[in-house]
């Protein structure tokens, strides 16, 4: 039987008895109805996995006896940035769910001109909390031990300044030729992705004067929430650990 990776907010020392979170304690006795006695793999975001044997489980608190922490070689020795435009319905949570699969570091959701989601306020940030759950589960999922961060919504100005030093940057669109191969090997890549509708012209010149370099994945046009996948997956075996 497969033993649950279980995500947690609470510090993790061996030989320590500890209550998990709120969230995760819900998941360990509500959803998968875990019992004392058995197995879990916990991680809190600091690169390692922690063994735990249950020793109280209810649908509310769950109480774990925490073992020696072990390395995790998951991440990738590339970091990516994926700034995302908004887009509709489930397509940002796929997007989200396969960056952190993927191997991002940090997802910036983006608006732009052509973005058709609109968030202020408490809409914004009900959807940063959802955002960052759907990292949470990927990560639990795809066995990584640290979970990206999912920031604050950002205009195309802001992403620009945010990913100054980001190593090589990349901003994808169809009306160009550069391709990935021509790039020289980074250890920090920033990703810029476009709406359905596809970045401006006026956008693509100011990511190109911050000195984002234009790159096609090919002949087709792919959707949003397509592209950061194609994109990362290549990055990841030309610069990264999937080649490995």
């Amino acid at each position: 039987m497969r033993i649950p990776r279980i995500y947690t907010h609470s510090p993790l020392s061996e030989g320590t008895h500890t209550e998990l979170d709120e969230n995760a304690a819900q998941h360990v006795g509500r959803v998968l109805r875990m019992q004392p006695g058995q197995e879990l793999r916990l991680f809190n975001g600091d690169g390692q996995d922690y063994p735990a044997t249950i020793t109280e489980a209810g649908k509310k608190r769950v109480e774990v006896l925490v073992g020696a922490p072990e390395t995790n070689h998951t991440e990738s020795p590339l970091q990516i940035t994926l700034g995302q435009t908004l887009s509709k319905g489930d397509r940002m949570d796929y997007a989200v769910q396969k960056a952190v699969e993927m191997g991002a570091t940090c997802i910036v959701p983006l608006t732009t001109e052509r973005c058709e989601v609109k968030l202020k306020g408490d809409r914004e940030d009900k959807r940063l909390r959802h955002w960052q759950s759907v990292a949470v589960s990927a990560a639990e999922q795809c066995g990584r031990a640290r979970v990206p961060d999912i920031l604050p919504i950002m205009t195309v100005a802001q992403w620009l300044e945010h990913s100054r030093g980001a190593g090589l940057r990349l901003v994808l669109h169809h009306r160009t030729e550069q391709s990935l191969e021509s790039m020289t090997k980074p250890n920090q890549v920033a990703l810029m992705i476009g709406p359905e509708g596809g970045l401006t012209a006026d956008e693509i010149a100011q990511a190109e004067q911050e000195g984002f370099l234009p790159v096609a994945l090919g002949p087709r046009v792919l959707r949003t929430e397509t592209a950061p996948v194609a994109a990362m997956s290549l990055c990841q075996w030309l610069w990264g650990d999937i080649g490995d």
